[in-house]
């Protein structure tokens, strides 16, 4: 392979940048119209819950594996898997009309991580010290891609039915494949030799992906990511059926909140989070996010209406855009550069984890306490790990001064 120049990386970078965008855009069209299409073929919040938690599986299974595909086959064979996979998912979408279907429909699922792959490759090309500001304008493109899905989605399915937006989705995936095809490099790693050498082996090595917890910090951050993410990962599961139920919002109005979302986050990682990472260390940024989302639990349990949960939602989209920038971040630095793919599918991981286990934590704080639950839990366990946290740093400083 031909060393990739400055402006080749470049190129491949911002294509990247395009294509997550595309996914995003996609995937939140599907958000707009999955919870309608499942309450007219009469789902109920706990059958939602079953259909949300068969994607969380689906994809749990599907994140290290995929990452580990990544690392062996390179770039171009992974996303092209993924970006084919949508294609069928949505088509599948567009065709069910069932109970059962709509459960089907959800299988491709195991290879859509796009996103993961997109981080693989800009963290591949992206210099060491200025990965978290790159993998944050990958954010960027989250917020364009929840805009303009969330609004299309919105907007497709009251005019012209579910089925003709999920065609728009299929067809959008036909044109990210092509992309990925066209301008994607077959391997992204910056010594080829190396990526072959720490990526031998089978994609299905329990092994080797169990191996990266054992490099120094990963496990404890890991273990932050799911500890701390998970209530908040509980609450964006349930969103939909909470601004659905609780704040009766309308699929063109839910669209509009979700884009209202993306704006957000669109500011921040685009404009916020590089500034951050350039004057603050990794450690100092996750102690704010953990600390802050704590707050922001307190304050979603007093939210009544639409108005004050959208005041909420800025400090709510910085915490979560910081905390999973600099944990995906600080978590790659940690393992060897053949093992990125690996460690981001594991990173991918955690989120179709908080999708298996949160709707039905989710189903049941909704059903027995109600919306405020959500913020509650939050407060509680985010508090607990910001304290671990500062436990942990202050008994690390006095013997690294007395080094």
């Amino acid at each position: 392979m031909e060393p990739l120049t400055s402006a080749k990386i470049e190129k491949i970078i911002y294509v990247t940048y395009l294509i997550a965008a595309l996914d995003i855009t996609w995937l939140f069209l599907q958000f707009s119209i999955t919870p309608y299409l499942a309450k007219r073929l009469g789902f109920d919040t706990l059958w939602f819950g079953y259909l949300q938690t068969t994607v969380g599986v689906i994809q749990l299974l599907g994140g290290p594996v995929f990452g580990r595909f990544a690392d062996i086959f390179g770039a171009r064979a992974a996303l092209s898997l993924s970006c084919f996979a949508s294609v069928v998912y949505f088509l599948l979408l567009a065709a069910a009309d069932s109970t059962i279907l709509l459960f089907l429909h959800k299988l491709p699922a195991v290879f859509m991580h796009v996103l993961p792959g997109s981080q693989m490759v800009v963290a591949d090309l992206s210099e060491s010290g200025n990965r978290a500001e790159a993998l944050a304008k990958l954010g960027l493109c989250f917020g364009i891609g929840m805009i303009t899905g969330s609004s299309l989605g919105g907007t497709l399915s009251t005019h012209y039915g579910e089925k003709s937006a999920a065609c728009v989705g299929a067809g959008g995936s036909l044109v990210s494949l092509l992309l990925v095809l066209k301008f994607i490099p077959k391997h992204t790693k910056h010594n080829t030799t190396e990526s072959k050498k720490g990526g031998a082996g089978s994609v299905f090595n329990l092994k080797e992906i169990i191996r990266l917890m054992k490099f120094p910090g990963v496990a404890k951050t890991f273990t932050v990511k799911i500890v701390s993410g998970l209530p908040s990962g509980i609450f964006q599961v349930m969103f939909s059926i909470i601004a659905m139920n609780f704040f009766q919002l309308q699929p063109k109005e839910n669209g509009y909140l979700m884009a209202y979302f993306g704006l957000m986050q669109m500011v921040i990682q685009g404009a916020v989070i590089g500034r951050l990472t350039a004057r603050f260390s990794e450690n100092s940024l996750l102690h704010v996010s953990v600390g802050l989302s704590s707050m922001v639990g307190l304050a979603q349990a007093l939210t009544t209406s639409v108005f004050q949960f959208c005041l909420v939602a800025v400090p709510m989209m910085f915490s979560l855009s910081i905390f999973n920038v600099i944990t995906d971040s600080m978590l790659t630095k940690s393992v060897p550069a053949s093992d990125t793919g690996t460690m981001l599918g594991l990173c991918a991981s955690v989120q179709s984890l908080m999708r298996t286990i949160g709707p039905t934590i989710g189903g049941f704080l909704y059903e027995t306490y109600g919306v405020p639950s959500f913020g509650y839990t939050q407060f509680s366990v985010n508090i607990v790990v910001f304290t671990l946290l500062l436990i942990s740093h202050t008994k690390r400083s006095p013997r690294q001064h007395n080094k």
